[in-house]
């Protein structure tokens, strides 16, 4: 799966993880409020976010399929293996190495490391 979305794409992800369940009809509205949008455009970014597996139209009641946080674990995870060949060492040798590791962020990453 593909774990991307562009700047517009997060945006309207956002309506519907941040309001659903929601009918159609309300996220038309909030989509034409928010982001300008006419209902054909909504409809459309809605079909291809469904196609990907994001959400689903049921009966004119829009659900989340897979929730904001584990969207993001997934595209996390997806990038670590595609950029890193799955290492997360490697991944934090990277990162840390343009960007020095406050005492709170290492004691964090300790914690989550303790707690696996």
């Amino acid at each position: 799966m593909d774990y991307s979305l562009g700047v517009i794409e997060t945006k309207f992800a956002n309506l519907i993880w941040d309001n659903a369940p929601l009918k159609t009809s309300q996220l038309i509205k909030l989509a034409e409020d928010s982001l300008g949008w006419k209902r054909t455009t909504t409809y459309t970014v809605l079909k291809k976010l469904s196609d990907r597996g994001l959400f689903v139209n049921e009966d004119g009641t829009v659900k989340v399929i897979i929730n904001k946080e584990e969207f993001y674990a997934r595209q996390s995870e997806s990038y670590v293996e595609q950029s890193f060949g799955g290492s997360l060492p490697g991944f934090l040798a990277a990162f840390s190495s343009r960007r020095k590791l406050s005492d709170k962020e290492i004691a964090e990453i300790k914690k989550i490391i303790d707690e696996n």
